[in-house]
């Protein structure tokens, strides 16, 4: 047992100018000014601070046993100089936006803004505690007007005030999306919105262990109201960070993190999986080229195939990874070109957890590379899917170096440039193995939920070992914070019903939020029964608006969802993944803003509407990017759908073409074919008709699709898609700006980067919503106008109005080396006066 200890009174200061010592009668803290958006607090209740090691963090202001480790990607900074100032009951520093106060009796810390907001406030006497388990907890207080948002990758709706939920990794197979607790991934982040002052900010624990957060489910009468961070052990290590606007913190916890990566852009089309082709008795490889031609003959686009592990089974059945079964997959190497032919890249499932049968696990003891026992003399032994087995420590170079050899030898040497991480939750019982920890050596309850975003970043340097330009594709099922840094992730093995494909949303929206932008979730459901065949079609136009876009099963019923399964729903699931390709450089952009700000690709409505307390609550409708309101059909048997538009702009129906006031609730019709889209006025949304495959097609024709009523400014990105060029300058990033006039609208386009674009048309559709134009003017010169549209169809240059849209279409040579303007002209011509 430990004794109680609780921070209740400062006992001193101690000003270092680049950092403050705290002492109080519980824990020590030390304070870092990190930037003028993050405040760093870190306490203890030990006599001194562990050695600095975070494998999460890519801005610091401090040396870290890591530094080495994530040389490439961590940038050191010089923290804000403290300036301490004494108050009647304690002190103050301040970093430019934010006074931190700290309170000496009883002792708490205060965060104020700059215009006298608080914006977090400890609970006074009980800020932070310890028990007699030695379990460290952080109380909160909070008011009447709280929202949280965030926590990683947690079921239920989108606000999560009055849950409690654990930070835990866990293989958490036919997961409810509604209630179950906790997932495979742990991301102890949050963000704070107070609806009443409408301002937002965050708190980010980094800290590894098992840990629970409660949001005001617990409650007191003598504390009022608070929520509260426990943890099993290691610092309570704060890191404060600012707002004002849920856009901004989320920019800055990216900041503090790490940036989504940026895949290869094959990786936004349709992935095809199942678990069935690689449980077949023989010819595997057959049977999965079998499904893509069908994919093709069926007119569905298709970029790649996940898969599934049967492919290293043993003569047992257990899966040995890395050891390919030569009976289902004759030659490896001969079936990754074959389908390289067809513009499939192949992400073949990987597994940390060794079997001890595995014949490769002499190797990895000799090269010491797994996780030992708690008094390290041995490797550890645990439970695992198929037997016994020993653990990779990717905390340990060993184990780094093992695993990417591995991955050299039997995937990259073949051509593969794509891995799956999966069941690397490292569900190891015993807490007190232990671990590398990259010389500091730690126990693995201390680093558990790193080694999963270890395992990822090592698997893309090897991939990069065997070829430095290739641009890896990683997909990962569980991680830490930081996890976007290296891999596009999902949210595990989902089971099939009407309440999962619902509230599977609400999940991917507090990944976005939780700084992990390219995510999705198993389309038509991984475990249980076939959906039946409208569950399936909702699924699908849902499912193509997720960053990862995969059908997977794993039925219970002996079926396998395919999108031909049901051949009179077929059309409706072949437009859908039609749509989603058609929207491609839309989504490969909002990749790109992922890496450099950090943004969601899907965001909730509160992220963009946060002036609108009507969206604080909503957890079904999204927005994809900026422009693009998405009102999925979501429940079984639906004929009509209620959307709510937000206020602050007004928005159009896609399919009438309608434009309609935000701030109010609408209902639409709705059939089978149905997918409810609404553009937001001010939005530009670039897209590309008829790619049927990002591999072989090139996206040599642009539509851009322009509502102006409000200005607005995109930037349109490309590159070549699949290497790592693109960080050596070659890349192109194109301005869109529009604007309206009483005369018409002009679109600015300016370019900026050496990558020479691939696009020979350029399109514009320019919503017109009272009067047609009267001339458009590309660089100065006018364009012809066309009144027939089988002619315009067949011209190279010139415009057209689409009554039906109300928009005008405008088409010309794209005008690759030069920044021009478009302009649209909406002056009445007078017909009849003479």
């Amino acid at each position: 047992m430990h004794d109680m200890k609780v921070s209740s009174k400062l006992l001193n200061v101690t000003d270092h100018h680049d950092y403050l010592d705290v002492a109080t009668d519980g824990a020590q803290f030390r304070i870092y000014l990190l930037d003028e958006n993050i405040i760093r607090i870190r306490g203890t209740f030990d006599q001194e601070f562990a050695p600095e090691e975070s494998y999460a963090l890519v801005k610091t202001a401090w040396d870290d046993a890591t530094d080495d480790l994530l040389a490439d990607e961590r940038q050191r900074v010089t923290p804000i100089a403290i300036d301490l100032q004494t108050t009647d009951d304690g002190y103050t520093v301040n970093n430019g936006k934010y006074t931190l106060h700290i309170h000496a009796d009883p002792f708490y810390f205060e965060i104020i803004d700059e215009n006298g907001h608080v914006v977090h406030k400890d609970l006074a006497k009980r800020s932070f505690v310890q028990d007699n388990l030695g379990r460290s907890f952080h109380y909160s207080s909070m008011g009447d007007h709280d929202k949280f948002y965030g926590f990683g990758e947690k079921s239920g709706k989108l606000n999560k005030f009055k849950r409690r939920m654990r930070m835990h990794n866990t293989d958490s197979l036919g997961w409810n999306a509604e209630k179950s607790d906790p997932l495979y991934k742990m991301i102890p982040f949050y963000i704070d919105f107070d609806t009443q002052a409408n301002l937002a900010s965050g708190l980010f624990y980094n800290n590894m262990y098992d840990s629970v957060f409660d949001m005001d489910c617990e409650h007191s009468n003598y504390w009022l109201r608070y929520s509260y961070f426990q943890c099993d052990g290691g610092d309570l290590d704060v890191f404060f960070i600012g707002g004002p606007t849920i856009k901004k913190v989320v920019e800055h916890y990216t900041d503090l993190t790490g940036k989504t990566a940026m895949m290869p852009l094959p990786s936004l089309g349709y992935m095809g999986s199942t678990m069935f082709y690689t449980e077949l008795d023989e010819h595997s490889d057959d049977a999965i080229l079998d499904f893509v031609d069908t994919c093709k003959k069926n007119g569905i686009p298709c970029d790649g195939f996940f898969l599934s592990s049967g492919y290293t089974s043993g003569q047992d059945g257990k899966r040995y990874v890395f050891n390919w079964n030569k009976k289902r997959f004759p030659d490896p190497a001969k079936f990754v070109a074959e389908l390289k032919k067809r513009g499939v890249l192949l992400a073949p499932n990987i597994k940390p957890g060794i079997l001890t049968t595995n014949p490769i696990t002499p190797e990895f003891q000799q090269k010491n590379a797994y996780v030992k026992t708690a008094d390290g003399t041995a490797d550890e032994i645990d439970q695992y899917w198929g037997g016994p087995a020993h653990f990779v420590d990717f905390t340990s170079p060993n184990g780094r170096d093992a695993w990417g050899q591995k991955i050299i030898e039997a995937l990259a040497s073949i051509g593969i440039t794509s891995l799956w991480n999966d069941n690397n939750e490292f569900e190891i019982n015993d807490d007190s193995a232990t671990v590398d920890a990259d010389g500091v050596h730690q126990t693995i309850g201390a680093v558990k939920p790193i080694m999963s975003t270890l395992m990822a970043k090592t698997g893309i340097n090897a991939l990069k070992q065997h070829d430095p330009n290739v641009r890896p594709y990683s997909i990962n099922r569980a991680g830490f914070a930081g996890i976007q840094r290296y891999a596009q992730t999902w949210a595990g093995d989902n089971y099939t019903s009407w309440t999962n494909v619902k509230y599977n949303i609400p999940t991917i929206l507090g990944m976005g939020l939780s700084g992990v932008a390219n995510q999705g979730c198993d389309i038509g459901g991984f475990d249980g029964p076939l959906p039946e065949p409208e569950l399936f079609v909702r699924w699908v136009q849902n499912g193509i608006f997720q960053p990862r876009f995969s059908i997977h099963s794993c039925n219970n019923d002996n079926t396998v969802t395919e999108p031909w399964t049901y051949p009179a729903y077929t059309k409706y699931i072949r437009a859908a993944i039609k749509l989603r390709y058609t929207l491609v450089p839309y989504f490969y952009s909002l990749l790109y803003e992922a890496s450099t700000k950090g943004s969601p690709i899907m965001r909730p409505l509160v992220y963009e509407f946060q002036d609108d307390p009507n969206v604080a609550e909503e957890s079904f409708e999204f927005m994809l990017g900026s422009s693009l309101l998405i009102a999925n059909v979501v429940d079984k048997g639906q004929t009509e759908k209620a959307v709510y538009l937000p206020a602050g702009c007004r928005w159009i129906d896609l399919k009438t073409a309608q434009y309609y006031d935000g701030g109010q609730t609408i209902t639409v019709p709705v059939d089978l074919g149905s997918i409810p889209m609404f553009l937001r006025t001010g939005s530009i949304v670039p897209r590309s008709f008829g790619i049927n495959n990002l591999h072989n097609d090139v996206i040599d024709h642009l539509n851009v699709l322009v509502e102006a009523s409000q200005d607005v400014d995109f930037t349109l990105y490309e590159d070549d898609g699949v290497t790592n060029d693109y960080q050596q300058g070659q890349s192109l990033r194109t301005k869109l700006s529009a604007r309206t006039t009483a005369d018409g609208v002009t679109i600015d386009v300016s370019r900026d980067g050496d990558y020479q674009t691939q696009v020979k048309t350029m399109e514009f559709e320019v919503c017109c919503p009272t009067i047609a134009p009267l001339s458009v003017n590309l660089a100065g010169r006018d364009l012809p106008r066309f009144l027939n549209s089988a002619k315009f169809a067949e011209t190279d240059e010139g415009w057209y109005f689409d009554g039906e849209k109300r928009q005008v279409v405008i088409r010309y040579a794209n005008l690759a080396a030069q920044n021009y303007q478009l302009g649209v002209n909406f002056s009445i011509k007078d017909l009849i006066s003479i």
